[in-house]
């Protein structure tokens, strides 16, 4: 696949992807179309406030992720998942006949039930949505369909919200919006037939009906991996922070902007569009990796232009009238509104994508449709906590753009938490900040790095920085072993400390720091990481491989684990190089962006690797490219 678009010509995705596209709009098109009529025409349903309805509507719908995500997890793992989307489609169109009942009737009892089926309809896709991904695309697609998902999905809620508030303003019979809404889920049933068959990971699985009990049993899945489990906080966290933001859109428009209607739909575009670029460019900033590192920097654009959000709002006042869309866009403060909503956005498209893909990536996958309900439940408990944090600081006296400023300011603390626990996303961060500053770096045959299990990775030793370029091409943190003065030195030691890097020394300088450091490789090889030494000993001064020494050896007869020989290619001569003299002592040597590739080869044998042999692979990995 040359890019992400190209999984939309192939059927093992692009049915898929409609059937999503089109439940998502399907929800969004009844549910805004309901709010509106239900805020317009309220005397004509009830007596009840509209904005008491507008939440109690809001609350109906996220009801169910909380009763029957857990329940709704296992089915998708006990079930076929795409003969279960073809049963949720479905059950979408007879909700649609739900609700058309309901406003032919005129019943608000009818028409929030179906609200509520919706929720459940949602609620039911949702596992199915993100746990089908790993079954049908290869690991070097999932950025890319991860991407296409969020950006559609946003789209989606656009495209939706619009025409739900354009067939409720336009004067027809709401039968009509429930009638368009079966139409919809009739067109997302074709699409869902063309589904390739997805075949369940644990079909002997009991089916438990009580959702408290599973709910928590999700929860200890997901908590099973550290990393996966503080995904999952961070993606519940982007969605509270988000919907945080949407909420507030209409009074932010209004009381604040000075605009009207048009204003708000002219914010939540700008929003969404930003979350769809972002999302789609993931796939080309990550190299089609499930790249880590753009979730730190996914956060600080959240932070930065969140804040800058609330400071340029604060000296705004809305006038008397509300202000037509075009009058908005002739007041400079307004633009500068719109690119930080856009920017919010794109870095919120880099946050999410990455995360998404790890769950699904690093999730066992007998449980991986439970880690995702797991990952629902959290979601909508963020939502519903953020929705209440909001309008109790509102109702105290803060104003709409300090309400920006301080989840900013929020968002930074989750930052620093999540990465202060999980140091794995700040290194990979780094590492990916180094390598798109100075170097332009290729891979191959890295995917013979196991995601799991113990493994030896050998590689050649061409200067400072091989660890972190390393780093940045592993599916999963490798610890080095390295010299303890290249793990002491300045800046790059934070690096080293927090990958949890083994420092070693000669046995002639300390023999004691070399038994530790043996008896830590094998503590870490009998934990099932990944260890990763360089056999020459030393970084090279020739641009040459020097001799292999038996430290691999040593390593095997105490744990018998595979050796995966990679080779850096292009780092000769650059500036953390030792060519012609000290490394890090000549500026820009070869300028920035400058060409290098990790190649790598597949597993070898306890039994054959001896450093001979190992060191011969590797020279043949790296060729004539130095």
């Amino acid at each position: 696949m040359s890019n992400q678009f190209g999984l939309l010509k192939t059927k093992r995705f692009r049915p898929f992807f409609l059937t999503q596209f089109l439940g998502a709009f399907n929800d969004n098109l009844f549910k805004n179309a309901l709010v509106v009529l239900l805020t317009f025409q309220s005397a004509q349903w009830t007596t009840m406030k509209p904005e008491v309805l507008a939440n109690l509507a809001a609350g109906i719908f996220i009801l169910p992720f909380f009763l029957f995500s857990a329940t709704c997890g296992q089915l998708a793992d006990k079930y076929d998942k795409a003969m279960l989307a073809r049963m949720v489609k479905v059950l979408e169109m007879g909700i649609m006949l739900v609700a058309a009942a309901g406003f032919a009737l005129h019943s608000l009892p009818l028409l929030l039930s179906a609200l509520f089926l919706l929720g459940l309809h949602s609620t039911l896709f949702g596992p199915v949505k993100y746990a089908i991904l790993p079954q049908h695309l290869k690991e070097a697609e999932l950025i890319g369909g991860n991407a296409l998902v969020e950006a559609g999905t946003f789209v989606a809620i656009l495209i939706g919200t619009l025409a739900g508030g354009l067939l409720a303003g336009a004067g027809v019979d709401p039968v009509w919006v429930a009638g368009a809404g079966f139409v919809v889920a009739a067109l997302g049933w074709l699409a869902s037939r063309g589904i390739p068959a997805a075949p369940a990971p644990a079909p002997q699985l009991v089916v438990s009906p009580n959702p408290l009990t599973e709910t928590w049993r999700n929860i200890g899945f997901a908590r099973e991996n550290r990393t996966v489990f503080l995904s999952i906080l961070g993606i519940s966290w982007f969605w509270l922070y988000g919907a945080l933001f949407l909420a507030q859109f209409p009074a932010f428009a209004k009381n604040v902007i000075g605009g009207g209607e048009g204003a708000v739909t002219l914010l939540l575009a700008t929003f969404t569009i930003g979350i769809g670029i972002g999302s789609l460019l993931c796939e080309r900033m990550s190299a089609k990796n499930v790249e880590l590192g753009l979730v730190p920097f996914g956060s600080i654009g959240l932070t930065l232009f969140g804040l800058d959000l609330g400071i340029a709002a604060m000296p705004l006042s809305a006038g008397p009238e509300p202000l037509a869309v075009g009058a908005l866009l002739a007041h400079g403060g307004t633009w500068r509104i719109l690119f930080d909503l856009f920017m919010i956005g794109l870095f919120g498209g880099f946050f999410i994508v990455p995360l998404y893909a790890l769950v699904q990536l690093r999730s066992a996958p007998e449980q991986r449709a439970r880690i995702i309900a797991a990952n629902n439940i959290m979601n909508a408990l963020f939502m519903v906590v953020g929705a209440g944090a909001a309008a109790g600081l509102l109702g105290a006296g803060l104003s709409i753009p300090v309400l920006f400023a301080v989840a900013a300011v929020c968002n930074a603390a989750v930052a620093f938490f999540i990465y202060g626990l999980v140091p794995e996303f700040l290194l990979r961060f780094l590492a990916w900040l180094l390598i798109h500053t100075f170097y332009k770096l290729k891979k191959r045959g890295i995917e013979h790095i196991p995601h799991e299990g113990a493994a030896l990775v050998v590689c050649n030793h061409v200067s400072f920085v091989d660890p972190v370029i390393l780093m940045a091409i592993s599916p999963r943190p490798i610890r080095f072993v390295m010299d303890h003065r290249i793990f002491r030195m300045p800046i790059i030691s934070f690096i080293f400390r927090h990958s949890r890097a083994i420092p070693i020394a000669p046995a002639k300088e300390n023999p004691e720091m070399m038994e530790q450091a043996f008896a830590e490789v094998a503590r870490a090889l009998d934990a099932g990481e990944l260890v990763g030494i360089f056999p020459e000993g030393r970084i090279t001064d020739t641009g040459e491989l020097y001799p292999f020494r038996p430290g691999t050896a040593r390593i095997l007869e105490r744990n018998p684990v595979p050796v995966i020989p990679l080779a850096l290619q292009g780092l000769w001569g650059s500036f953390f190089s030792r060519k012609d003299g000290a490394a890090m002592s000549k500026p820009f040597r070869r300028g920035l962006f400058s060409k290098i590739a990790v190649v790598g080869a597949p597993p070898v044998s306890p039994d054959a690797a001896t450093p001979e042999h190992l060191q011969s692979v590797v020279q043949d990995l790296r060729g004539d490219w130095r």
